[in-house]
């Protein structure tokens, strides 16, 4: 009964932050940022409706790279928003239709899109962040080491735009496939016990009959190493910074460790927030975390003076 009660508590408490905050900001539902294979890819739009300080903070809605509207809530953007940040939830292809290098494709379409309209959006579309957590913190390192400056020839405008963001700040997030949990260890979604092979279920297209089959294990490898942000890391990287539990099993902390180590070896701003005896997820990451991921937000978007330019 006391648990009851106490889950009742911090779910009615959820309940009256979220309708408390609502007042404070404009919500724009699934605004398409593109299409694929005849399917709308979305995002919901949070906007100040005082004190919008002109910076965008992208949060990637993943988890084990399954992503879907009804994950978009309310309570998730209310540190950003008292501060004026502008925030862009995004929905990407979800596994299991989709794999991981598709996902990624669709997080850097959204920021080539924000992009493009940021005089729509009244934001700078020089200081745009970006969060997430787990899958969502991956999708976060993949645009923050491997955006691009766009295809100048593409025949969309929005392709044409950078998908580079200028700051990073997410949780607990897979960094290295080749490597996973231990030097040599490789997760590439086919091992026993694998809890995502979906999202690495990669196919290619035979030339002769034209049907999809497996890729081969050294193209398996390839692809595995592109996803992984940890192989994309040089100087001009955003300013990033991980928050990891110490006792996390599914994304081991070592993880966010390497990342940070590789960062700082390029001369890139970093830092790692390790919290003690938490695993995969914790009651506070909602208030204390989000604190703290705003204030790294703060510190590299708030002012663009601080900001990196995109290319």
């Amino acid at each position: 009964m006391k648990l009851l009660n106490g889950l009742s508590a911090a779910c009615l408490l959820l309940t009256l932050v979220a309708s408390t905050s609502a007042a404070e900001y404009t919500r724009r539902e699934d605004v398409i940022y593109g299409r694929k294979f005849g399917t709308a890819l979305t995002m919901d739009v949070f906007t100040p409706n005082k004190n919008a300080n002109g910076a965008a903070l992208v949060l990637c809605m993943s988890g084990g790279w399954v992503s879907s509207h009804d994950q978009i809530q309310p309570v998730f953007v209310n540190e950003f928003i008292k501060r004026g940040y502008t925030v862009f939830a995004v929905v990407h292809g979800s596994q299991p239709k989709f794999t991981v290098p598709e996902c990624i494709a669709d997080i850097n379409r959204s920021v080539r899109y924000i992009r493009t309209h940021a005089e729509d959006f009244k934001i700078d579309p020089n200081r745009i962040g970006i969060s997430g957590a787990s899958a969502g913190g991956h999708l976060s390192l993949m645009l923050g080491c491997a955006g691009d400056a766009g295809d100048p020839k593409a025949k969309d405008p929005v392709d044409r735009a950078s998908s580079r963001v200028q700051a990073v700040a997410c949780f607990f997030p897979p960094t290295d496939f080749l490597n996973y949990g231990k030097p040599g260890f490789k997760a590439l979604g086919v091992e026993d016990g694998h809890k995502f092979k979906a999202p690495f279920d990669f196919h290619e297209q035979d030339p002769e009959t034209k049907l999809f089959k497996p890729v081969d294990q050294a193209t398996r490898e390839r692809i595995v190493k592109e996803v992984s942000p940890i192989y994309h890391v040089s100087k001009d990287d955003a300013p990033t910074l991980l928050i990891h539990g110490d006792a996390d099993e599914l994304v081991p902390l070592q993880q966010s460790e390497i990342m940070i180590e590789k960062l700082k070896e390029a001369g890139v701003p970093a830092e790692l927030v390790v919290k003690k005896g938490v695993g995969h997820g914790w009651p506070s990451i909602l208030f204390d975390d989000s604190r703290t991921i705003a204030n790294w937000f703060d510190k590299y978007l708030k002012s663009p003076q601080t900001a990196q330019a995109s290319p």
